[in-house]
């Protein structure tokens, strides 16, 4: 009889803690916020080309992974191989055509310099005729003085008479073609600004050959948009490409789902979110995967969701649906979660379902204890 009794209570222990174990647990996943709403999102890249023409190139298949820097498709590159060659050609041509401007703008300075000389010439000229005429001056007036006395014949008065029209016409003459190397100085002053003007600034600052240099460059790049590649590591997905498919510029042509970027949304009631904070360790367990929970922490909490009433309806009028004053629904409120060492036999799905637990206070004291699977009726 007391063997039986003490049966009974060593079994009634047992249940008892077992049950108290198991009603702890339950009670320390209701107590921190959990929902069943969540999902797996990650980063999805829409691979788009930069320049129109058909696909000649596929090697890529749906589903298949890439990394970063593989050929996705290319582009047929024959019309942005000709016109390379045409930008090539017209940098040349203006290499060309900047080199013959040089050539008239060193012209154009030879002649400014062969007019400054002959001005400087020209005066020398005038001064010595200025001198003739000086002297020229005073001999005719000694002259017509000594032939009002009859000091000296007539014929020398005369003499003197003509040495002096002369020495004024031949310093006309010079004033006349200095004033003339002074116009032709400053037309070809003109002509060298005018040369100066169409060659442009000198060397590789030149704005014709920085414009062909710009063109060269443009092609360059079209050509290289040719081979359109991976930007990250991901996978290809709903590909629908073809061969023979026409490329169109900036209009995307498939997605490329980053490998590096997943974290998992869970849309939480508002009335549980009041006590979580960014760093506060979750639980996530996944749809796909009831019995390993993923290691996570909270990255952040939304600021803000929809707002559906209040949106403009029929007739530009505000769309407000009915509701029932005695029930007052929550929203549901975003928070991002930052998973943390993912096993490579897990594999993450972007919009697969995955239940989230959050363990608030967490935050500033990390626990690393392990964590068993979410119970199935949380699932």
């Amino acid at each position: 009889m007391l063997n039986t009794t003490l049966r009974v209570l060593l079994t009634g222990a047992v249940v008892l803690v077992a049950v108290a174990v198991v009603a702890y647990k339950y009670w320390d996943y209701l107590i921190n916020p959990w929902t069943r709403d969540g999902q797996v999102r990650a980063q999805v890249v829409e691979i788009t080309p930069r320049v129109s023409a058909p696909i000649t190139n596929l090697p890529i298949a749906d589903n298949q992974f890439v990394r970063a820097g593989d050929l996705l498709f290319e582009i047929d590159p024959r019309t942005f191989e000709a016109a390379l060659d045409q930008a090539r050609a017209d940098l040349d041509r203006t290499r060309d055509d900047i080199e013959a401007l040089k050539s008239q703008v060193q012209a154009a300075e030879a002649t400014v310099d062969q007019y400054e000389s002959l001005i400087v010439q020209q005066q020398a000229v005038i001064d010595a005729n200025e001198a003739s005429l000086a002297d020229a001056t005073a001999n005719f007036e000694r002259m017509t003085k000594a032939g009002e006395t009859g000091a000296v014949a007539r014929q020398a008065v005369d003499d003197a008479k003509a040495n002096f029209d002369i020495a004024v016409a031949s310093l006309s003459r010079a004033q006349a073609q200095m004033i003339e190397a002074y116009a032709q100085r400053a037309q070809s002053e003109a002509d060298l600004a005018e040369a100066r003007a169409q060659l442009g600034a000198p060397g590789e600052d030149n704005a014709r050959l920085r414009a062909v240099k710009a063109a060269v460059r443009s092609a360059e790049l079209d050509l290289e948009f040719t081979r359109v590649t991976a930007p990250v590591d991901g996978y290809v997905t709903n590909l629908g490409l073809r061969l023979g498919d026409q490329a169109v510029e900036n209009t995307p042509a498939l997605a490329l789902i980053d490998v590096n970027s997943f974290w998992v949304h869970g849309f939480f009631k508002e009335n549980w979110i009041a006590d979580i904070r960014a760093g506060d360790r979750a639980i996530v367990t996944m749809m796909t995967y009831p019995d390993r929970p993923l290691e996570g922490r909270v990255d952040s909490v939304g600021w803000g969701i929809s707002q559906d009433d209040g949106s403009t309806g029929f007739d530009l009028l505000p769309d407000i649906d009915a509701t029932f004053e005695w029930i007052r629904l929550a929203q549901r409120v975003p928070v991002r979660v930052h998973l943390v060492d993912v096993p490579e036999d897990v594999k993450l799905r972007v919009g697969t379902t995955t239940s989230v637990l959050v363990m608030t206070g967490t935050s500033e004291t990390p626990d690393d204890s392990p964590v068993p699977p979410t119970p199935r009726l949380l699932q």
